[in-house]
């Protein structure tokens, strides 16, 4: 989509003020939100937010610094759309292709408290039959907190259709090792770390530091999860709704990614993802609609 194509089909849906179109990186499409409590852009690419800071505060998402913004690359940071699958698939994308796919904007909407709302739809994708009765949107709420919830429904009549779904929050943090998460106390974990292929563990410690490379799956888990950074002085909390997967990730130095991650910057991001992943897939019969939704919200760490 070029700058002509934004003021042709989206310009109607700006709102003064509060929801602005320009053209971002890599000439890629941006949509920017402003309301009394805080600022957040969304790429259309992967309808993918880069950015969500309240006033006063650092961003709460962190972005690589060597992501890519091309049109068929998905972007490194912020919150990728992971759907309908997570992690590789052979012969296609990883974690899925809506990352990787120009979303559509269909409504901005505003209220009287100062949220905006921004409403996106995925687009049926071209060669992908198997799919075609997969309807996704994705509804974003900015305000003092940002809420995000991916709908899929199965619009077939037939056949149910078998998904995973995960909102792969990319977290800024002012040092790694300032930090511990709490909410994960005794919950059993798959661990895919350097060395690990999944082997089941628990951590009975009552916090979580990372302290190297770190990639844990928690099955059947809806627990909240709280980032207590003592660097920033704040606590990020994630509330999650109709997810019984949480992810935890950090490459380190150790985990060998494509060039659009500096290793340097493990120093300051934490991934805490919400989704149903493997063995929480969802089994989505004919007509049936699901809803995962996610909250983040901070607070002064004292």
């Amino acid at each position: 989509m070029n700058v002509s194509t934004i003021s042709g089909l989206l310009r109607k849906l700006e709102i003064p003020g509060r929801v602005a179109i320009s053209t971002g990186y890599g000439g890629l499409p941006k949509i920017n939100v402003k309301t009394d409590f805080s600022t957040a852009e969304i790429y259309m690419h992967g309808a993918h937010a880069t950015g969500f800071q309240k006033k006063g505060e650092p961003s709460l998402l962190f972005m690589s610094s060597k992501s890519w913004f091309d049109p068929v690359k998905p972007i490194r940071g912020g919150v990728p759309v992971i759907v309908p699958w997570f992690g590789n698939r052979q012969g296609e994308p990883s974690h899925g292709f809506a990352r990787i796919t120009e979303w559509e904007l269909v409504k901005t909407s505003s209220t009287a408290e100062g949220a905006v709302t921004l409403r996106f739809a995925l687009p049926k994708m071209p060669g992908r039959a198997a799919w075609e009765n997969l309807r996704n949107e994705f509804i974003v709420t900015v305000a003092d907190t940002l809420t995000m919830e991916l709908v899929a429904a199965n619009d077939g009549c037939d056949e149910t259709l078998e998904i995973e779904n995960c909102l792969h929050t990319y977290f800024q943090v002012g040092d790694i090792g300032a930090v511990y998460l709490t909410g994960l106390r005794d919950a059993p974990f798959n661990d895919f770390a350097a060395g690990n292929t999944g082997t089941r563990k628990v951590e009975h410690n009552p916090v979580l530091r990372i302290a190297k490379e770190t990639n844990r799956v928690y099955p059947d888990n809806t627990a909240t999860v709280e980032i207590h950074d003592e660097s920033l002085k704040r606590i990020i909390r994630v509330e999650k709704f109709n997810s019984q997967s949480t992810v935890v990730w950090n490459p380190w130095t150790t985990q060998k990614l494509p060039d659009d991650f500096d290793p340097a910057e493990h120093k300051h991001m934490v991934c805490v993802e919400s989704g149903n992943v493997k063995q929480n897939k969802i089994s989505l019969a004919p007509g049936k609609t699901s809803a995962l939704k996610v909250v983040l919200s901070s607070t002064p760490l004292k």
